[in-house]
């Protein structure tokens, strides 16, 4: 059964729909603009446009000067939901299982701008019983950003229903537990803790297998996925695009800066991104984890959301199945070559 917490998520959702789907607003430009994300390397292209005032650039270029923002730090999906519910944030910059879910929720009132990275997803545990999915027992907490729509938590879906058959998709899910990232990170350092495991994105997934004893990889998302995973993603509402055209060019243009930037001139980024999080790793380490693999999968283009919402649509939790990945993007992305 669904939460409670969820079951009062979906109806703040549903009346977003009733509103998205009536008759359309008078279009009403904003030069404030108010953009949420989560803590994570996943999200370095974000701090740099925080950082270099790149949306701010993009937009003056394309005849909207003026315009400033204001960038929120939340824990998990579910919290930037339910800003975009509540009109406290007009972007997301979050996973795929929380823009597939709105998309359906909406009736297509909420759309994705462009990816922003696809870094690999990966289970750790510290509990030297547990080395597949198979030992997980009744009794052994898997810390998720957002239970069931989370990520993470849809990713591990996939993979019990890989692993234990079709119908065994949910059979993981009374294991999870709703923990930010950098709350399960001290859970998992502390012996004590009941939670001994965490789907972890970088930089805590380095940060675990290095300072917890005993930490080790149970999975990562592109064994399950079969390739990258977007696990970021900016995305919107479709009244929000339809009032700001400009603006939501400028979020693409100021998103492929910043990812052009990590790619040639990384440490400048790393030292961006320390700057704008107080994160205390040192440069050295960052760049190191950079260079593992899948760590540079910094693109536009959505990766592997297709799979992830024939799954979700399988399971019954979307109503209606996508036929593509532009019917969750908006027009201004369809030339990209995203899956």
């Amino acid at each position: 059964m669904k939460s409670m917490m969820w079951r009062a998520a979906a109806g703040a959702i549903a009346a977003l729909g009733m509103a998205l789907s009536g008759a359309p607003a008078l279009a009403q430009q904003k030069s404030e603009i108010a953009l949420s994300r989560q803590p994570g390397i996943f999200y370095m292209p974000s701090h740099i446009m925080e950082k270099q005032k790149l949306i701010e650039k993009h937009a003056a270029a394309l005849g909207v000067p003026g315009v400033s923002t204001k960038w929120i730090n939340l824990s998990g999906g579910g919290a930037q939901t339910d800003a975009l519910l509540a009109g406290g944030v007009d972007i997301l910059n979050t996973g795929t299982g929380n823009l597939l879910l709105l998309w359906d929720r909406t009736r297509g009132g909420v759309k994705g701008i462009v990816a922003t990275s696809a870094q690999p997803m990966t289970l750790i545990s510290r509990d030297a019983h547990i080395k597949s999915l198979k030992d997980i027992g009744p009794n052994d907490k898997i810390a998720v950003p957002t239970v069931k729509v989370s990520t993470q938590a849809i990713v591990l879906q996939i993979a019990a229903a890989e692993l234990f058959g079709a119908d065994q998709w949910s059979k993981l899910d009374p294991n999870t537990v709703q923990l930010g990232h950098p709350d399960a990170y001290v859970a998992m350092t502390n012996a004590q803790h009941e939670v001994r495991n965490h789907f972890a994105i970088p930089p805590f997934t380095f940060l675990e297998l290095k300072n917890v004893a005993g930490a080790h990889v149970v999975l990562s998302s592109p064994d399950v996925m079969g390739g990258p995973l977007s696990q970021a993603q900016f995305f919107t509402t479709t009244k929000f695009a339809d009032a700001n055209p400009k603006i939501v060019q400028a979020v693409r243009d100021a998103t492929k800066e910043a990812q052009d930037l990590i790619r040639s001139d990384t440490k400048a980024a790393v030292e961006i991104y320390k700057e704008v999080t107080g994160d205390k790793t040192s440069v050295e380490d960052l760049l190191a984890w950079l260079k593992e693999p899948g760590m540079m999968e910094w693109n536009l283009q959505p990766q592997g959301t297709m799979k992830f919402a024939n799954h979700l649509f399988k399971v019954g939790t979307l109503k209606t199945q996508p036929k593509a990945w532009t019917d969750y993007y908006l027009p201004m992305s369809h030339d990209l070559k995203g899956n």
